[in-house]
């Protein structure tokens, strides 16, 4: 059996309206679910007075980042 309602003026089936209710349902879960951009943080720009203090920066950055990725790689 199947049931018309009004909607927006026509006559729409039942088995029409569950159809959108499951394909909305679903489209939601997906987008909401499928990740956002793999984009990195920009990090704040270094003041440094000196080249070598900006080089010592820079590698003690890439060392905290290197052990950030070796403690996620454990778990």
């Amino acid at each position: 059996m199947v049931v018309y309602y009004p909607v927006f003026g026509k006559q729409v089936g039942s088995h029409v309206l569950a159809m959108l209710t499951l394909g909305t349902a679903a489209t939601i879960g997906y987008v909401s679910t499928r990740g956002g951009s793999k984009e990195g943080k920009p990090t704040p720009p270094i003041v440094a007075s000196s080249s070598d203090e900006e080089k010592f920066i820079k590698d003690f950055l890439k060392d905290i980042e290197a052990d950030e990725k070796k403690t996620k790689a454990k778990h």
